[in-house]
């Protein structure tokens, strides 16, 4: 039973490693969105900014793209301190990669509004612009602190799901047992 339950272990964190992989080499090196991951993402983005209607419209228009990261970091929270599940975590802090790689690219787009939005004004032209943060200019140097945050979460993903194998497998060392002598026979 130990040596399954160490075989099935190693394999659930290989396949962390490699989903890891995958979710990275979509946001960083195709610097596309995950196909799947892509509407969820867009769906926190949007309950984002739903949650936080009632306050200024600058946090509004912030918190969508910051919900989208903040909630597979939660995940991921969840995973690595609640539940001690090294592999949900890992994949959840890739996720949240990816989440950071794609609000990077929206917030350098603020200069130049080209991407096509689902509707209303362009989120991050409205918080860096000259009615409150006026900060157009340095839109590049935070999409890319932005993307740096989303590569970090990605190694931590990455680390989570190697730590199961990279640790020996715990094994419990046996109990010696007592010789039994010549009296006990009898008892």
């Amino acid at each position: 039973m130990e040596v399954r339950s160490n075989r099935s272990s190693r394999w659930r964190h290989s396949a962390g490693i490699g989903a890891c992989l995958l979710l990275g080499w979509f946001a960083f090196v195709r610097e596309t969105r995950v196909p799947l991951l892509g509407p969820v993402d867009l769906g926190f983005h949007e309950l984002g900014h739903l949650v936080t209607y009632p306050l200024p419209d600058v946090v509004t228009a912030a918190m969508g793209s910051i919900t989208q990261v903040l909630v597979p970091v939660g995940l991921a929270l969840y995973f690595l301190l609640l539940r001690a599940d090294l592999v949900g975590a890992g994949v959840c802090f890739a996720w949240a990669a990816t989440s950071a790689q794609d609000a990077s690219v929206y917030i350098a787009d603020a200069p130049f509004e080209r991407l096509p939005l689902i509707g209303g004004e362009h989120d991050w032209a409205f918080v860096l612009g000259p009615q409150h943060l006026n900060a157009l200019g340095s839109a590049h140097t935070i999409a890319a602190a932005v993307k740096g945050i989303g590569f970090v979460l990605l190694i931590a993903g990455l680390a989570c799901c190697a730590d199961g194998l990279l640790r020996r497998p715990h094994t419990v060392p046996p109990v010696p047992l007592p010789r039994p002598t010549a009296s006990d026979m009898w008892r």
